[in-house]
């Protein structure tokens, strides 16, 4: 561990005992293929199953696995931020841990950062396997959010995501803050490229988001991006030489 990475993987997990161990073995098989050091970070949101029990397990034989430990469940936002203050990598990937973002498109993903010139990879679950109320939920918020906040993304909110280093250092980060990284991070004077990946149906257990958590709070949190992005400064200054 004593090396940088080249690459650090952020997952947020809450009450997932039943994914862990898969979701382990395909990412250590996918990341393998990217040919440079990793690190995986995986952000355990206060746990209340045996989630905390097999991470700690597999620090003992996984090397290239860190494990923080958030003390309450404080959501998908504050793990994300944890995360990417604690990761030393110079690319740093996102993922959800219920394996309905597929690891394998990783390597993809990270190939495509650094040949298209630009800072962040947002994916786009084009071919969503959800159920149709929640497939419904997801095109109407994606429509709002743009409508709103003047974007073009499909959608914000998949967690499967590249960035360059530099898009997230010193990023002011708030509560429900990873439904608009792609904002976040052009707001910044970064680009950003979208592009479709697989989208897979729950490995196991359940979804912890419903309809009032993923709707209606995420358009409080839109208005206020909103308002932030007409206030955001924008400049550019030089010092006169002596």
């Amino acid at each position: 561990m004593s090396e940088r990475p080249f690459l650090s993987l952020v997952i947020p997990a809450y009450n997932e005992q039943e994914v862990i161990p898969m979701l382990l073995q395909r990412v250590a098989a996918s990341l393998l293929q990217v040919g440079r050091p990793f690190e995986v970070i995986i952000v355990d949101d206060g746990s209340s199953d045996s989630t905390p029990m097999l991470l700690e397990e597999a620090m003992n034989r996984l090397q290239w696995l860190r494990v923080l430990r958030m003390a309450k469940n404080t959501g998908q936002s504050a793990a994300f931020e944890a995360g990417f203050r604690a990761a030393r990598g110079h690319v740093i990937v996102t993922i959800d841990a219920d394996l309905q973002n597929d690891p394998e498109e990783i390597p993809r993903l990270v190939g495509l950062l650094e040949t298209a010139g630009v800072d962040m990879i947002n994916g786009w679950r084009k071919d969503r396997h959800d159920t149709p109320f929640r497939r419904w939920q997801s095109r109407m918020a994606n429509r709002i959010r743009n409508r709103l906040s003047g974007e073009t993304i499909n959608d914000s909110a998949c967690s499967l995501k590249v960035y360059k280093r530099h898009c997230l250092e010193g990023m002011f980060m708030f509560n429900g803050a990873h439904r608009f990284m792609p904002t976040l991070v052009k707001m910044r004077g970064y680009t950003v490229q979208e592009v479709p990946v697989k989208h897979s149906p729950r490995y196991a257990g359940t979804a912890k988001y419903g309809f009032r958590n993923r709707v209606l709070r995420a358009l409080k949190d839109l208005l206020g991006v909103r308002w932030l992005k007409s206030r955001y400064l924008r400049y550019q200054v030089s010092e006169l030489p002596r």
